[in-house]
């Protein structure tokens, strides 16, 4: 049986729901067990001596706020008990689908929580500004210290002041295929960003007989939100052609949105996006991707229509939902989104999560502490089926469940690897979230010209922010 004939057979579910909130995952075992840390090697133990310094906390009450609701929010609760039956806190979790606006009203109002996971950093800055978050103990800064790169305790930092810890992450720098398909063609996975190009075009020579088979495919709409999945395109082909420090100068407009720099890279893009030799398989011409769902950009791949899709490693919910295995002898799996040179850095394009605090109780502090330690790490990993990963290096790869998620981890632990967290989810809500999804849109559905698409981003960004 060819991989065209899979069809999408529902009988071939190889991971539980995979929840959208985050994948990515960092991880290994430096877990030696500091008195910060909690230390238990690879999370197996909780050295509850750590928590003495903290006073007695025993019938304490601790409340934190998430928009990670009901079924995802059992292996947080699950993952809390290590701390709680040491310490003797009581942990009260609440999960609203009204989070991000609802916690600043509260925030403003004086009702705000001990603790609140926020899903970006921009957020975390705007909460900063109301006064009300309080910084980080040094313990829990100690934790991320030992834990975490460099890159992500700055996305916590607000004004040179540590704030927020990093929770669970994300990998967008995914291209999915089907290896059944690759392996009946005979192509290799690319190394190098010219390799992925030259597969390409071979893709496009060798199928030229076969209608509506292109070598990607790919999906933008999103509802009020269409257009994100080009930026995440973006991007990533940005910290590519450009590097991570011309990325950070670009999302902090420190160079206009319309620099050269960011020119090339769009035009790069375009060597996919754009040409109708190229895409979009299965789903028709270049204008059909503004109109396709992100959700359903990949799904042709299935029925061997398409070879290759770039979406993050949250995509894999998608897959599961019409029936596919993910896997690396599955239906379909992930290979990382080359970088230019194969010995080189590999920027890595994603998301995540950071634990900050509304108080500085102790018993707040304790908790804080805990959910930055390798210890938590592991905890939560063993707790979830699938869908979830940190960039925590104290995290045991072995303990992640689900294939996906242990090669997101794989990803981040690469010594080569460069972190970047989404440029569009830092900018200004008025160019992140509103001109710089329309006018990419813009792009593909009007074929807007590149200088004129970047040109209008550039004049949106607001005077303040200049």
């Amino acid at each position: 049986m060819t991989s065209r004939s899979f069809r999408r057979s529902k009988g071939a579910i190889g991971m539980a729901a995979v929840a959208l909130v985050g994948l990515s995952a960092c991880g290994g075992g430096d877990s030696d067990g500091d008195a910060t840390s909690g230390g238990g090697s690879g999370g197996d133990a909780i050295d509850c001596s750590v928590y003495e310094e903290f006073g007695d906390l025993d019938g304490k009450k601790v409340t934190i706020y998430t928009s990670i609701i009901t079924p995802e929010d059992t292996p947080h609760i699950e993952s809390y008990k290590p701390f709680e039956e040491c310490t003797g806190v009581e942990v009260t979790y609440e999960g609203s689908k009204e989070f991000e606006a609802q916690l600043q009203v509260r925030v403003k109002g004086g009702n705000a929580p001990d603790l609140a996971i926020i899903p970006q950093p921009g957020l975390l800055k705007t909460l900063v500004e109301t006064g009300k978050v309080v910084e980080a103990p040094k313990q829990t800064e100690a934790n991320v210290d030992k834990f975490f790169g460099e890159d992500w305790k700055a996305y916590g930092t607000v004004d040179g002041k540590f704030y927020a810890a990093p929770l669970g992450a994300n990998v967008k720098s995914f291209v999915w295929y089907s290896p059944a398909m690759f392996e009946e063609k005979g192509y290799e996975v690319p190394q190098t960003w010219s390799e992925m190009m030259d597969l390409s075009k071979k893709i496009a020579e060798d199928t030229k007989g076969e209608e509506g088979v292109k070598p990607w495919c790919a999906g933008i709409a999103s509802g009020d939100a269409t257009g994100w999945p080009a930026t995440d395109w973006m991007e990533d082909l940005i910290l590519r052609t450009a590097g991570p420090e011309v990325y950070d100068q670009w999302v902090n407009h420190e160079i206009p949105f319309n620099d050269p720099q960011v020119v090339k890279a769009l035009g790069e893009m375009g060597k996919i996006l754009k040409d109708p030799a190229m895409i979009n398989g299965g789903l028709g011409d270049v204008k059909t991707i503004a109109t396709t769902e992100f959700q359903a950009g990949g799904l042709p791949i299935l029925d061997g229509m398409c070879y290759m899709h770039r979406q993050a490693s949250f995509y894999a919910a998608n897959w599961v939902e019409a029936g596919a295995e993910v896997g690396e002898d599955a239906d379909v799996w992930a290979f990382y989104l080359p970088a230019m040179e194969a010995d080189g850095e590999k920027p890595v394009l994603g998301g995540g999560e950071f634990i900050a605090a509304f108080d500085d109780r102790p018993e707040v502090q304790a908790f804080q502490t805990y959910l930055s330690s390798d210890v938590w790490a592991n905890e939560k990993a063993k707790n979830t089926e699938g869908g979830w990963v940190s960039a925590n290096s104290g995290l045991d790869v072995a303990n992640l469940k689900s294939p996906l998620d242990k090669l997101a981890a794989e990803t981040l632990q690469d010594e080569q690897s460069v972190f970047r967290f989404d440029g569009s989810d830092q900018m200004p809500g008025a160019v992140g979230a509103g001109t710089f999804w329309k006018e990419m849109t813009n792009w593909i559905a009007t074929d807007k010209d590149d200088k004129a698409v970047l040109d209008a981003i550039e004049k949106s960004w607001p005077a303040s922010s200049k």
